[in-house]
């Protein structure tokens, strides 16, 4: 969303549910969206947005839309009814849509050994009918290869791709989240030489394209803005209690405008 020209003081509104946060405070944190940036936030009820995704693709391509929908996923999507649902539909009509597995090793603390019997999540698009790519998820120019070339094939008419893209959560899943009852620490350390921004510099700095005075002058930037973009979704106010009756209906029904004017005291 950043890189499209999302503002990241409205990215980080999301994550506050302030005022000005363009969903008003009413997803969870981390699951930004915005139609600006043709940004639809993904679910918390695992894989739900999948079919969704091929719905708008397909959509898409009945308008004549050369648009490709990117559905991203974890592993852990991988073992549920709609991720199959959607990959068939998908591979069945040529559906312009990238499916991208964030295959981060778990899916809370459940192991990618436990979630598939199968050699890699990539190969299920096999029985779809269309191509799965396994990518270094750490690696930034692979990944970005990878997508590219699949954005292609589908803008071109050859349908779907599912690209497995093999990194690791180095975190918690979430505050609730104990990774130390599940996983080690030397599992941690490995993965950590792995971190893809480190290896993503190193590259630059080899290819002469990144030192060290450009590379202090850039992160002192962008702490400066993030910390701006911070204090201030800190002293916004919360959504007005109002636009719980916005975006629900096209065309909001009698009854929800009964209870806008109940609670605004009205007759």
């Amino acid at each position: 969303m950043l890189v499209r020209g999302f503002p990241l003081e409205l990215y980080l509104a999301q994550a506050f549910g302030s005022a000005r946060d363009v969903q008003k405070g009413r997803q969870m944190p981390s699951h930004q969206a915005g139609r600006a940036v043709n940004q639809v936030s993904w679910s918390s009820a695992i894989a739900t947005q999948l079919p969704h995704a091929v719905g708008m693709a397909w959509a898409a391509r009945m308008r004549g839309d050369r648009v490709v929908a990117l559905a991203f996923l974890g592993d852990g999507a991988t073992s549920h009814p709609d991720f199959h649902a959607a990959l068939n539909f998908a591979g069945v009509f040529a559906a312009p849509v990238v499916f991208v597995c964030q295959n981060n090793q778990y899916a809370l603390s459940v192991p990618a050994s436990r979630q598939s019997a199968s050699e890699s999540f990539a190969v299920k698009a096999r029985a779809y009918g269309f191509p799965g790519e396994r990518v270094d998820g750490n690696d930034a120019l692979a990944v970005h290869a990878a997508v590219s070339a699949a954005a292609l094939r589908a803008r071109s008419g050859d349908g779907p791709t599912f690209l497995e893209c093999v990194t690791y959560r180095r975190g918690a899943h979430s505050t609730s989240d104990d990774p130390s009852r599940y996983r080690s620490r030397a599992e941690e350390e490995e993965w950590a030489e792995r971190d893809p921004v480190l290896r993503l510099r190193r590259h630059l700095e080899s290819a002469g394209a990144l030192d060290a005075a450009l590379d202090a002058r850039f992160a002192a930037e962008i702490d400066a803005e993030i910390d701006r973009a911070v204090s201030r979704a800190e002293a916004e106010p919360k959504p007005a209690v109002p636009t719980l009756f916005d975006d629900v209906y096209d065309a909001r029904p009698w009854h929800l405008d009964e209870q806008r004017r109940a609670l605004a005291g009205e007759a």
